[in-house]
C-alpha cells in the first residue's frame, strides 16, 4: 500500500537531480527534502538554478537525471486521474503574479475552480469570495482588472488563486519582489498566518534577506550545482563554507546594492 500523504513521507524530495541547460550543468547530484509544515527558503547566487529547481518541483520541467518526488510519488507516476489529484494538492504563486490580464480579479481566482473543481457557478462565487477574504481583499475588488491593481493587490489576488483548490503545498517564486518594505512585510505576515491557519507546507525562492529571516523556518542554500546546506537560519550561519559566509555577509551589508533577482 502507498504511504503517500502520511507524515513520514516528505512533501517534496529531490534525489540526485542533475540538470543540463544550454550545454552547461546547472545542478549536479542535488538532494533535498521538504518536510510537511516547512517554511523553506531556497537561496543562492544569481544563475544558480533556483527558479529552474522550483519549476521542476512544480512539474513544469524535468531534470536531465534524477528524481523529483511530490508527496512520495514521481510527477509522472500513476494514471492521469492520479497525477491530476496530486497536482491539485499544490498551489503556485509566480514572481509577478501571472494574472490573466483579460480576466477580473474574480475570474482569475475562479479559473482553477471552473477548470478543475467540477463546480457550478452558484458554488464558485462564495468560494472565490472566501479566498479573497483569506488574503484580505474585499468583495468590491472582485470586478477590478489586473491593470487596476497595485503591486500588493496583484500578489494577493494571485495568492488567492493559488489557494482556490485548497492545496497542502504552496510554492512561491520571489513572493515580495517589486513590493515596497511596508507591503513586503504585510505580505510576509499574511503568508505566515495562512501557513498556520491552513497547515500549509511552503517553499519559496527569494534573494531578499529580510523576507528570508521573517518567513523561513528552514533555509536551503543552492550553489556549486548542489544544495550546500539545509537547516535553520542559525544552523546555516554556522556553516563554515566560503560561499555561505560571503553570501549572507554581502546580503546583510546595507551599504552594498542588493543583487538583481534571478533570471534562471
Amino acid at each position: 500500500m502507498s504511504t503517500t500523504g502520511t507524515t513520514s513521507v516528505p512533501v517534496i524530495e529531490l534525489r540526485d537531480v542533475c540538470t543540463r541547460l544550454g550545454g552547461h550543468w546547472i545542478h549536479r547530484n542535488l538532494d533535498l527534502k521538504v518536510e510537511r509544515g516547512d517554511l523553506l527558503a531556497l537561496v543562492g547566487g544569481s544563475g544558480a538554478g533556483k527558479t529552474t529547481l522550483l519549476r521542476q518541483m512544480i512539474g513544469l520541467s524535468r531534470p536531465t537525471l534524477g528524481e523529483v518526488l511530490l508527496f512520495g510519488e514521481r510527477h509522472q507516476a500513476g494514471h492521469r486521474a492520479e497525477r491530476f489529484a496530486r497536482l491539485r494538492r499544490m498551489g503556485v504563486l509566480f514572481q509577478h503574479g501571472a494574472l490573466f490580464s483579460a480576466f477580473s480579479v474574480f475570474d482569475n481566482i475562479a479559473f482553477p475552480l471552473r477548470e478543475f473543481g467540477g463546480l457550478h457557478e452558484d458554488e464558485i462565487r462564495p468560494l472565490v469570495l472566501s479566498k479573497m477574504a483569506l488574503v484580505e481583499l474585499e468583495p468590491r475588488h472582485a470586478g477590478l482588472m489586473p491593470a487596476e491593481l497595485s503591486g500588493g493587490m496583484v500578489k494577493r489576488a494571485a495568492l488567492a488563486r493559488s489557494l482556490a483548490l485548497e492545496p497542502e503545498l504552496l510554492l512561491l517564486d520571489e513572493p515580495t519582489a517589486g513590493l515596497d518594505p511596508e507591503r513586503s512585510a504585510g505580505f510576509v505576515r499574511l503568508i505566515r498566518q495562512l501557513h498556520g491557519e491552513l497547515g500549509l507546507t511552503v517553499v519559496f525562492v527569494t534573494h531578499d534577506l529580510d523576507t528570508l529571516s521573517a518567513l523561513a523556518n528552514r533555509v536551503a542554500v543552492l550553489a556549486e550545482h548542489r544544495i550546500l546546506a539545509a537547516g535553520t537560519l542559525d544552523e546555516i550561519h554556522a556553516v563554515e563554507h566560503p560561499f555561505i559566509q560571503k553570501f549572507f555577509r554581502y546580503h546583510a551589508t546595507v551599504d552594498e546594492a542588493p543583487p538583481e533577482p534571478d533570471s534562471d
